[in-house]
């Protein structure tokens, strides 16, 4: 916890909250977003699908939740959907016959390519509110904490839940 979250009166100042701030600032993204986008276009969420099958052609959607932290039953849905507009493909691997391969069809990449001009003028506003010197900073301090999540994920929720801890104790 920073310094001055906490009020004297021991309230919480989320003016101060790094988490409450980037959930703010997620919601400031989309609403940018859904600007830049319009109502035709694709949904911040089928805009980070499409984008992370893209570099990985034929991901099962197991890997697409890993990539894109879209959660499993929300993906599955997402997938369904696109597949009825005929944004993406899909077949069984031939590795595990429970498994779908998921690819981007020709109109999935048309509708990316028109989705990422918007995602790049939505991003350019949002760090409009940064100073240019600034901008590579944030950029590469979100990194750093995107990067902390995926070990935390992969690796380190039960260590380090374990780890803060000491006798049964929070340490």
């Amino acid at each position: 916890m920073l310094k001055g979250q906490r009020k004297a009166n021991g309230g919480f100042d989320l003016s101060e909250a790094p988490s409450h701030l980037i959930r703010r600032c997620q919601q400031f993204y989309g609403d940018l977003y859904a600007r830049e986008a319009g109502s035709s276009e694709l949904t911040k969420q089928q805009f980070t699908l499409l984008c992370a099958l893209e570099h990985n052609e034929g991901a099962s959607q197991t890997t697409l939740v890993e990539i894109t932290g879209i959660d499993r039953s929300t993906l599955a849905e997402m997938v369904r959907r696109m597949l009825e507009r005929g944004l993406l493909s899909r077949e069984r691997t031939e590795e595990d016959q429970r498994a779908n391969a998921i690819t981007l069809s020709p109109t999935g990449r048309k509708a990316l390519r028109g989705a990422r001009n918007a995602a790049d003028r939505a991003e350019r506003a949002l760090l409009d509110a940064l100073p240019a010197p600034e901008r590579q900073k944030f950029v590469r301090s979100l990194s750093q904490i995107a990067s902390a999540a995926e070990a935390y994920a992969a690796n380190g929720a039960a260590k380090a839940h374990k780890a803060g801890r000491r006798n049964g104790k929070r340490i």
